[in-house]
């Protein structure tokens, strides 16, 4: 799992999760009914590795007070449990408490395991969040010309991961990022709450992610389960590299699962893709998903000089509530890093399949701008009732510069999208992050 191409990016964004990368995968999950099972001291919970081995981050002199700083105790806690990689893994328990600490970096083969009452919270020290190089695919930060600050909880080059627990909490704090970032006070760009590279077979599962500095998680190829979450921004964002960067890096990001998604973002998108997708996007589905008071549904974003593609979309089992838009796409998108950029790399956006779509209280049903000469192709949507606001004074659909076919959809598209009995596509095959298997594993509480 390549963890900078795709991205959730949750601004200022509550979320409740069980997360599982793995190989090419993320996911928002319960495993099985439950998360863990506590019977006494005994922690039972699903995991794609169990561990041989587990101590408590109160063995290296952690203090769960809220106020003092545990970030040499976190540090020193994961090398110590680096020892075991190669005999079974560790855990790390985190107990309840409220744990201070700076950022820290992840190893292979390790479980940080949260009770359900444990919070870790991120320094609002400056001086505690070390910088760190831009993605390559980005150029520079994506805020300021220079690196970044290192995500709250970090690794790279990492496999057999897990982040999980009984839904503890994971705070990163961000008011004062948020503060600085909106008066112009940093000279670089803003932290992750939780930020893995390069990496495999990663889970993150039983979670609630709040008040990060900037994006929330920030993974790539992935699969995204049944999450609920609350955002300023889109819910996930699907990118994968900035103009020339991204084009240069052409690495792009594909196979992606989306299902079972709950969002609330009155000024942007349940899922965005681009609008930095230089180095391409494909085969993205997404169903059963559920947007209440959010701006747009699935929102496409591109413009001239991002080239590469976003093809082969599918999306089914949308429903939507109060909306501005419950189809957005924008060929005209978006800024660029610097002036170094082509302004001739069109981008290509086919294959955008809609189906079994039902939405109320819509301001406009669909806004499709492609780009001049260069229009969005093989627009499918099918099985879709979009039923407008009392008060919308807009006309239902505004459409130029894409091509494609509607097939009972309500209110009457665009003409350009003429009507033909159609069932829009969604694929049957299965990906690799299908396949992926959960053990039930146990963890028994050696520390009071």
């Amino acid at each position: 799992m390549e963890l900078w191409r795709y991205t959730i990016k949750l601004l200022a964004a509550v979320v409740v999760v069980g997360i599982l990368l793995v190989s090419t995968g993320t996911e928002c999950r319960a495993v099985g009914k439950v998360g863990a099972v506590t019977t006494g001291s005994v922690f039972e919970y699903g995991a794609v590795s169990c561990r041989a081995h587990s101590f408590s981050v109160t063995d290296f002199g952690a203090v769960g007070d809220g106020k003092t700083l545990n970030t040499r105790a976190f540090q020193q806690a994961v090398d110590h449990l680096s020892r075991y990689s190669q005999q079974g893994g560790a855990l790390l328990y985190v107990p309840p408490g409220r744990w201070l600490t700076g950022t820290f970096n992840l190893t292979s083969h390790f479980t940080l395991f949260l009770h359900k009452d444990a919070v870790l919270l991120a320094s609002q020290d400056i001086n505690d969040w070390p910088l760190a190089k831009p993605l390559p695919s980005y150029g520079h930060g994506r805020e300021a010309p220079g690196g970044r600050y290192m995500s709250f909880i970090f690794g790279t080059n990492l496999t057999d991961v897990i982040i999980t627990g009984m839904n503890g909490t994971i705070d990163g704090q961000g008011e004062i990022w948020w503060t600085k970032f909106h008066e112009g006070k940093l000279r670089y760009t803003r932290p992750h709450l939780i930020e893995i590279m390069h990496s495999n077979n990663i889970q993150i599962s039983h979670l609630t992610l709040l008040n990060s500095p900037f994006w929330t998680l920030h993974p790539v190829y992935s699969r995204i389960e049944d999450c609920f979450i609350v955002s300023g921004d889109d819910c996930v964002a699907v990118k994968s590299g900035w103009d020339e960067y991204g084009i240069a890096y052409g690495m792009p990001t594909r196979h992606l699962a989306i299902r079972r998604l709950t969002c609330i973002s009155p000024t942007s998108a349940m899922i965005a893709l681009g609008s930095e997708m230089s180095g391409g996007i494909e085969d993205v589905r997404a169903e059963d998903i559920t947007a209440i008071n959010t701006e747009s549904g699935v929102r496409i974003k591109t413009a001239m000089g991002r080239g590469a593609y976003v093809r082969d979309v599918y999306v089914k089992g949308m429903k939507m509530h109060t909306m501005k838009w419950a189809f957005w796409m924008d060929g005209n998108y978006g800024s660029h890093p610097d002036k170094h950029y082509n302004p001739n790399a069109r981008p290509m956006v086919s294959g955008i399949n809609y189906r079994d779509v039902v939405a109320e209280n819509v301001t406009m049903a669909a806004q499709f701008n492609g780009i001049p000469g260069d229009p969005f192709t093989g627009i499918c949507i099918s099985n879709a009732t979009i039923a407008m606001s009392p008060k919308s004074k807009e006309a239902p659909w505004t459409c130029s510069h894409v091509q494609g076919i509607t097939s009972g959809v309500t209110p009457r598209p665009c003409s350009i999208l003429p009507e033909k009995t159609v069932a829009c596509q969604f694929p049957t095959a299965k990906l690799p992050i299908d396949m992926v298997k959960f053990k039930k594993c146990v963890y028994k509480v050696r520390h009071t």
